[in-house]
């Protein structure tokens, strides 16, 4: 079985994002980048099953600039066996993400998809959604857990309920939550044995996909600061604010 996982470059989520001052967007000069860590999950989950034995070959793909080889790298590192680095300096709505994934899975023809269910820097959430929908593949996303059995597969989710399990036949889509797994960090060898490891740089023209973003970014501004907090001296206090300040009670 062969798995394909998309991977995204992404501001680290240790580092506090600075609006650009004209506010046309998200200030990336001089910032530290990394895997966005919904991918790093997916990544993850893929090099268990193949340690399990559910899978012969890891392919990553990233689409973005020179730079987002780096983290096709770090997936290396951890343990997948190829890249694709679909290069490009422009943004690339979800929708624009998909379309490729689907060029690229018609190429590798991987029995599944797994991807972070969103990106931290946007938080769209669709781009699984999009891409099972152009393939017509089943989905099952915000996976809590994965059991594979043969050509079919387990997804546990959580739902507002509690759990729900689907199952589907292979080939399918499965999007990642939190609570699946923890990444491994890559040891020092396998980061040098990353670096001989093959990477096919492609561009979207390769595919025959257009990119052309069909939203247009109005203004980015910082979210409002949120004011001080006070102390009550009671809880007969505390509900009288609630009650006659607040008006949540």
């Amino acid at each position: 079985m062969k798995i394909l996982v998309p991977v995204k470059r992404v501001i680290d989520y240790n580092v506090k994002p600075r609006v650009k001052p004209d506010q046309s967007g998200v200030d990336l000069a001089n910032v530290k980048m990394s895997m966005n860590p919904f991918c790093e999950i997916a990544v993850e989950e893929a090099i268990r099953i193949k340690e399990k034995g559910g899978a012969e070959e890891i392919v990553v793909v990233s689409v973005g600039p020179q730079q987002a080889q780096e983290t096709i790298r770090t997936a290396l590192a951890m343990g997948a066996d190829r890249g694709i680095h679909i290069v490009t300096d422009e943004t690339v709505e979800a929708l624009g993400v998909a379309k490729l994934l689907k060029a690229v899975v018609g190429e590798e023809n991987p029995d599944l998809v797994i991807l972070g269910k969103q990106a931290i820097d946007d938080d769209a959430n669709q781009t699984g959604q999009m891409l099972a929908a152009l393939l017509d593949w089943p989905q099952g996303t915000f996976a809590s857990e994965l059991a594979i059995d043969g050509t079919s597969i387990k997804v546990t989710r959580e739902i507002d309920g509690g759990l729900q399990t689907l199952g589907m036949d292979l080939p399918a889509i499965v999007t990642t939550d939190l609570r699946l797994n923890e990444p491994r960090y890559a040891s020092l060898p396998n980061i040098m044995k990353a670096k001989r490891k093959p990477i096919d740089a492609k561009t979207p023209a390769d595919y025959g996909v257009d990119i052309a973003p069909r939203l247009s970014v109005v203004k980015v501004t910082e979210p409002p600061k949120r004011e001080a907090g006070i102390k009550v001296e009671s809880v007969a206090q505390l509900v009288d604010k609630l009650k006659n300040e607040a008006g949540v009670i």
